[in-house]
């Protein structure tokens, strides 16, 4: 048996309950409360987002299966990451906390159509890769069942959860890193191919992502803090979420490769795309925000 058909479903579990643990359904009411920057960014992340990736991966040409992994990289909700990254540039945690929660729910439906119509352009039709009805209830059951578990954890037993967040965190780090190693080592006669194709197209995605999650919100006269919030939870994905379909559901390990190459790059970009965005608020004396409750800090 393959383990990372094994292994990799149960790793996203883990994370995916992580998450449920620091969520209450306050989070999804609070899309009411403040409807456009979650409107907003979640167009930006389920609409805009795939047509520039699309672009992109025309624009450089990729390999059929590599340009169907980068479009399963964006059609994946985003990450835990992006709440860390947005509260240490002073973003609004609060929002992407109901972002992460939404997409994740919404992805059920939203990422096995980006994927079959992805698949279909590129590799054609009758393709074996598909997300079929059965496949689809596997990333129902690895998205949906483990958050459930954890919102339903954290209103039994809130102290429970609290102590658990930030050792989740941590392994959900260890998690990734090792499945970015195994599916490196096992592309590894390929590796250096494979990351001539999709670096390029991962730096310009990452470029695009934040600069559109950040302006696009800014355009739309949302505030500075949730537009930050907008610009991580839409450059910062849920890569484990792609590897996994990719080589968990699917068998497939060159199409987890564009995860993997993202997964490693998008901490320095957020990293660098959060300096720029604070030493851009300190010149215009716009240092300040005015967020949501920040309940969901790290």
């Amino acid at each position: 048996m393959d383990l990372a058909a094994v292994f990799l479903p149960i790793a996203l579990a883990v994370i995916m309950l992580g998450l449920g643990l620091g969520l209450t359904p306050a989070d999804f009411r609070r899309v009411l409360l403040h409807p456009k920057a979650t409107v907003v960014a979640l167009a930006c992340q389920v609409v805009l987002l795939p047509a520039v990736c699309f672009g992109l991966v025309n624009a450089f040409g990729l390999p059929p299966v590599l340009a169907v992994g980068t479009m399963l990289v964006v059609a994946s909700p985003g990450g835990t990451a992006a709440n860390l990254f947005s509260h240490l540039y002073g973003g609004d945690v609060a929002l992407n906390v109901t972002l992460t929660a939404v997409n994740s729910v919404i992805s059920v439906i939203t990422l096995p159509l980006v994927f079959n119509l992805s698949a279909r352009h590129f590799l054609g039709e009758g393709t074996e890769l598909g997300l079929q009805f059965g496949k689809t209830l596997q990333v129902f059951a690895i998205v949906l069942v483990p958050v459930a578990i954890g919102m339903y954890v954290r209103a039994r037993a809130e102290g429970f959860a609290r102590r658990m967040d930030r050792p989740v965190k941590i392994a959900s780090v260890v998690i990734l890193v090792g499945i970015i190693v195994g599916a490196a080592l096992q592309e590894r006669a390929n590796l250096l191919d494979y990351l001539r194709s999709t670096g390029p197209v991962a730096v310009a995605l990452l470029v695009l992502s934040l600069t559109v999650g950040y302006w696009v919100p800014r355009l739309f006269k949302v505030e500075r803090g949730q537009a930050v919030a907008s610009c991580m939870e839409i450059g910062l994905h849920n890569t484990t979420l792609a590897i996994t379909i990719a080589m968990g559901i699917l068998d497939n390990t060159e199409m987890a490769v564009p995860g993997a190459t993202y997964g490693v790059l998008m901490f320095f970009a957020a990293a660098v795309a959060g300096v720029l965005l604070r030493r851009a608020a300190h010149t215009s004396g716009n240092g300040g925000t005015t967020s949501l409750p920040d309940r969901a800090l790290p």
